[in-house]
């Protein structure tokens, strides 16, 4: 399939396909304006509940729970594959099975039962659970298995599944993760009645925040603010050598701050982008490539940051604007290095950019969407004025429907208005039933102590390797506690990029800094940093194959082979790997760190950037002319004496890139690019 010529709803069915989260059913008239009905009247309630009503915290976790469960099992049939196809029959009714129908009843029965117990009974019950208590935890703790399945997959579920039977199998876990283990009474009775398991912070911080700025995101978006961001982008870069690509990377960036999912920004930009790649000389699989990687950047863009910026505001006890500030400068580095492997790629293919006749006109594009921007404006001034995050989520919506309302060019009326409300809960369904699930493993590992214990063995075994090479010359110039921390991160790097291969960004996060914040907190090693580690490289497994969903989606547009596009993709995004390691050795770049200083920022951000174009020349094989397997391999290794960016360090990275230097610049005269020589 080609990007050239496809139709909104073409790329609709590519988001579907790669992106399960979207991956709807089709349903009969009556289902249809029951479900419709259900998703608007959950976002007014959140709008309400978070701008003007005072509900008990409990209960307002059980409410945001009925409404993403049940709707779930309305949305999301039993069987993950793909069909336009009504289903008919004796047991169905309007598409949907008589047994789906009852799930989505003892959902809203078993997810309210808790919340509407008086506070006085419930605080009677923990720790002493009737058999009804344990009736409606059993069966809740199914339903959110089973929607976890239906709109994320199977591996999360898979996982709870895994650390259910560890927390009731304890005395039979080996080694140091062996634990008195505990009764399906006392397991229920913990996930279900207090507030550790599936209401505790992951779906408190979806009913609370997550679900506002996803809903701002598509209101945002329907007003003409997503529009903006790629005009300008085409304004900003599209002139430039190999234009398109840097034009993708600046409407993903932009586009970031109002949307958080990698596979939406991937469709939403590179519906333009891919095919204007495409024309100007990219191959497809690294123009699918480009826009993969330039959209993970959504879910580390301040200031929407997918849902793991709200995680951490309520794991850490910190203002989201410090998350936000902390998140700014890895984020800009992620778009830096893949705008220089872009770069590098135009220069070594020779191309060029759009003409004048295919770029907007500046004063049009702001006289038609400027008004757009004043929401987001709004929102972010209100978040850096240390006001809450769904406060300043409330009334960025307010802002987004008064504007829309007064805006003659996307102007919004009170249908779009309906289907915004509509499909802003819509898109929170799966990352809602994801945060249940993702709550019965936290509350198993609280229960447990399992994080400690993961900890243990993970820098235990980092030690171990450590003492093997530390003893090596020349690698014995650094300590072994170096070295432990070195494969300390490797590990868990490794754990988190594996973990996201099949579950969201958020979750991967939640589940793995329960086994990373411990291990890094042994090392010294600040929490805001151990948390923010975790986080990036989760977002990593949208473009690391075999799943690599971003790329797919975007490789489904280009018309490539998915896995090339992921390959391509990965190495393209591979900058965002290293940016972790320099903020754990030097804090300094996320501003808000212990320590912070001006210079050591300075330091700090001067040694990445040269360290991630380092590792860009590498990866593309190509500075002022093409480099041959050694010189690309002496200035890669050269490229990991930046991860800790100092004075030392980058003064002797200089000088072993110098050679390199010195022969490219006297190899750059003779070099032809590959554009002319296929063109000869």
């Amino acid at each position: 399939m080609s990007g050239e010529n496809l139709t909104a709803e073409q790329l609709a069915a590519i988001e579907e396909k790669y992106d399960p989260e979207t991956a709807f059913r089709p349903t009969g008239h009556i289902i249809t304006l029951l479900v419709t009905l259900l998703l608007v009247s959950m976002s007014l309630y959140h709008f309400y509940a978070s701008g003007f009503a005072l509900i008990r915290e409990v209960l307002h976790r059980g409410i945001h729970l009925s409404f993403v469960l049940s709707l779930v099992f309305l949305l999301f049939g039993f069987r993950k594959k793909i069909t336009k196809t009504l289903q008919t029959g004796f047991f169905y009714f309007n598409g949907i099975s008589f047994l789906d129908l009852i799930f989505a009843i003892l959902a809203v029965v078993t997810a309210l039962y808790l919340p509407l117990l008086p506070p006085e009974q419930l605080a009677i019950r923990v720790g002493n659970p009737s058999q009804n208590d344990i009736l409606m935890g059993t069966t809740l703790l199914v339903l959110t298995l089973e929607a976890a399945r239906r709109s994320v997959g199977p591996t999360l579920p898979i996982i709870g599944l895994i650390f259910i039977l560890f927390a009731l199998f304890g005395p039979l876990a080996p080694g140091a993760l062996k634990h008195g283990g505990t009764s399906w009474v006392g397991l229920v009775n913990h996930l279900y009645l207090t507030n550790q398991g599936i209401y505790g912070i992951a779906i408190g911080v979806m009913a609370q925040y997550v679900f506002l700025f996803i809903l701002f995101g598509v209101l945002a978006t329907r007003i003409g603010l997503g529009q903006l961001f790629i005009d300008l982008a085409m304004v900003i870069a599209g002139r430039y050598s190999g234009g398109p690509a840097k034009v993708a990377i600046f409407s993903s960036a932009f586009m970031g701050t109002i949307s958080g999912s990698s596979i939406a920004n991937t469709v939403t930009t590179g519906a333009l982008t891919i095919p204007a790649m495409k024309r100007v000389g990219y191959p497809s699989h690294f123009s699918g490539a480009v826009e993969a990687t330039a959209s993970t950047g959504g879910q580390i863009t301040p200031p929407i940051l997918g849902a793991a910026a709200f995680i951490m505001v309520e794991y850490l006890e910190i203002p989201l604007r410090d998350i936000l500030a902390a998140a700014l400068f890895p984020a800009l580095l992620h778009y830096f290095g893949i705008f220089i492997m872009v770069h590098l790629e135009a220069r070594k293919l020779g191309l060029k950019g759009l003409s004048k006749d295919e770029l907007p006109k500046t004063a049009l594009v702001l006289k038609q969407h400027w008004l757009s921007i004043i929401p987001l404006a709004i929102l972010v001034y209100l978040i850096l004025s240390g006001k809450t995050p769904d406060f300043a989520a409330v009334y960025g919506i307010i802002a987004c429907v008064m504007v829309g309302f007064l805006n003659p060019v996307n102007r919004l009326t009170l249908t779009d208005l309906w289907n915004a409300l509509s499909l802003g809960a819509k898109n929170t369904l799966a990352v809602g039933a994801a945060a249940a699930c993702v709550g019965i493993i936290v509350g198993v590992v609280t229960l447990t102590g399992v994080g400690f214990r993961l900890g243990y063995v993970v820098i235990q075994t980092a030690t171990d390797l450590g003492n093997l090479i530390g003893n090596i010359w020349p690698l014995s110039y650094f300590a072994i506690e170096q070295w432990a921390l070195f494969f300390t991160l490797i590990l868990i790097a490794l754990s988190c990029i594996i973990m996201g291969a099949g579950i969201p960004t958020t979750a991967t996060y939640i589940i793995l800094v329960a086994v990373a914040a411990p291990a890094l907190a042994q090392l010294q090693i600040q929490p805001l940093v151990s948390h923010f580690f975790v986080f990036y490289y989760g977002v990593l497994a949208d473009i690391t194959p075999p799943v690599a969903l971003a790329a797919y989606a975007a490789a489904g547009i280009a018309g490539s082979n998915p896995f090339k596009t992921g390959n391509t993709a990965f190495r393209l995004g591979i900058a965002k790997a290293l940016v972790p390691f320099v903020f754990v050795y030097s804090p300094a770049l996320l501003l808000v760190a212990d320590g912070f200083t001006w210079t050591a920022f300075t330091i700090t951000l001067t040694g990445a950037m040269m360290g991630i174009s380092l590792i860009g020349i590498a990866f593309a094989g190509y500075f002022l002319a093409p480099l041959n397997t050694l010189q690309r391999w002496w200035v890669g290794l050269v490229s990991l004496l930046f991860i800790a960016p100092g004075l030392e360090t980058m003064g002797i990275g200089i000088l072993l890139f110098a050679p390199i230097l010195l022969v490219q610049i006297k190899q750059r005269q003779n070099h032809v690019p590959e554009i002319i020589q296929r063109q000869e």
